[in-house]
């Protein structure tokens, strides 16, 4: 956990002031601010487990924050930091999250105080029953109330676990396997949830860059190839943007930052190539193709033209904001920049891409796989083959006429396989995923553009949010 300068607000106190800043700019009802505002209800849930020979208590949240839509939703991290502040500041983000990229859900998050890393896989299972056993019979897990997924901490290993003592306790609901979102495949899982967070600040780049008059203000041109991009945090949403951006798009990874140092290269690095080396030693000490620095803080202040914080919360603070050198930074973790870091960054014409947007990827994923697993089938079962069967169709006239034509040209064997290929699941998924994120960013940039009083991309995106669910509230009658 980041210890922050004295002087700075708390993460709950930065998501609060940043609210503040966009209401302000808004009309609305009195009293409807302060409801959207609050959180409804937060849980603490205090359990003991059998370890070791002795019984060990867990202190666990489940925080949900507005439930103008339902079920909620959010997910939930183990981390030994973890306290209900952080839990109701995350669960408000995600409230405004669902609502910008228009996912029909209220926000929610959950968190155990504990450090996975001191615990085997059969005691971090039993941990993780007993605390899904406690939110379950609270109604903290259910298909149609509240919805967990992971966070940080947690995986597919921890929802395949909290699916099956969800449906244990409920054997009659058809539908308990959307009782959680983030689950493997096999257990009613989807293809692309695991890389979604980082292909979602993918698409988000990809976005922003194809509009000249936005790459401007950050003082940019161009496209993304060539883009030198600092990474801060390699676990599930670092390591997949990074991937993603230098792979296919040419974007160079010239630093990746970590617990134990960072890595420097300004002609780029080998995500794969820096993954496998923290994977099998632990950390980037000593990796033989690039720099190593003990201090990372030195390098996220290094020159580069994007900064993908996406770790922590809070990075980016009062100690170091001033010395941010990057044109442009994409919040790809929740809440790495503070309040007052914003107002530093804001004032310089650093443009930022915030995180209610940036990393909606997992939740819009999230989302199909609940209407996946509701639905009881897998997306693309019905209609691949009628597709590719309506492709061939077109192909074998295209052939009839080259034939007609004496041979005068013959259809390319590449582009013939790719558009006989009928749309799978992942690429279902992909496909909608982007949609959510251009529409997203779309209606942000139609506020940040069309508005005098809106300086930036993260107040535009929270007036988008808070009045749709002001919206949602209107029309319940509240």
């Amino acid at each position: 956990m980041n210890v922050l300068p004295s002087n700075e607000p708390t993460f709950r106190q930065s998501v609060d002031l940043m609210f503040n800043r966009a209401v302000a700019l808004m009309d609305l009802p009195p009293g409807l601010e302060e409801k959207i505002r609050v959180c409804n209800a937060t849980y603490t849930v205090r359990f003991g487990v059998r370890l070791r020979g002795k019984i060990e208590t867990f202190t666990g949240y489940r925080s949900v924050h507005s439930e103008h839509m339902e079920p909620v939703k959010g997910g939930i991290r183990y981390a030994a930091a973890v306290n209900q502040d952080e839990v109701e500041a995350l669960a408000a983000l995600m409230t405004y999250k669902c609502a910008l990229v228009e996912a029909p859900f209220g926000g929610s998050k959950g968190g155990l105080r504990i450090d996975p890393t001191q615990y085997e896989e059969h005691e971090l299972e039993l941990i993780t029953r007993r605390f899904a056993y406690e939110l379950c019979k609270r109604d903290l897990i259910h298909p149609s109330q509240n919805v967990p997924a992971p966070d940080m901490g947690t995986g597919e290993r921890e929802m395949a676990w909290i699916a099956d003592q969800y449906a244990r306790m409920n054997t009659t609901d058809i539908n308990a396997r959307a009782c959680v979102t983030g689950k493997p495949l096999n257990a009613g899982g989807i293809a692309g949830r695991v890389e979604a967070t980082g292909r979602g600040v993918q698409y988000a780049l990809r976005e922003f860059f194809r509009h000249p008059e936005d790459v401007a203000k950050a003082g940019l041109s161009g496209g993304l190839a060539g883009k030198r991009v600092i990474v801060q945090g390699l676990g599930n949403v670092g390591y997949h943007a990074a991937r993603f951006l230098s792979e296919e798009d040419g974007a160079l990874i010239t630093g990746i930052i970590e617990r134990d140092g960072a890595l420097h290269d300004p002609a780029g690095l080998n995500v794969e190539a820096v993954k496998e080396w923290m994977t099998r030693h632990g950390g980037l000490a000593n990796y033989p193709d690039a720099t190593h620095t003990r201090n990372g803080g030195a390098v996220l202040t290094e020159e580069c033209d994007i900064l993908v914080p996406a770790a922590l919360e809070g990075v980016i603070n009062l100690t170091n904001a001033h010395n941010v050198k990057a044109k442009l930074v994409i919040e790809a973790a929740n809440g790495p920049i503070t309040a007052g870091a914003d107002d530093i960054l804001r004032t310089r014409g650093t443009v930022v891409i915030p995180d209610l947007f940036a990393n909606a990827g997992g939740v819009t994923v999230s989302y199909f796989e609940w209407v996946k697993n509701l639905s009881h089938i897998r997306f693309g079962r019905m209609q691949r083959r009628q597709e590719e069967a309506r492709h061939q169709l077109v192909v074998d006239e295209l052939e009839r006429l080259d034939v007609a034509m004496g041979d005068a040209w013959t259809l390319d064997p590449a582009f013939k396989a790719r558009y006989l290929r009928g749309a799978d699941e992942l690429e279902l998924v992909r496909s909608g995923l982007d949609d959510t994120m251009r529409t997203a960013y779309q209606s942000m940039r139609e506020i940040w553009h069309g508005r005098d009083d809106v300086t930036d991309l993260r107040t535009a995106g929270f007036i988008v949010a808070i009045d749709r669910v002001a919206k949602s509230y209107r029309a319940k009658g509240l």
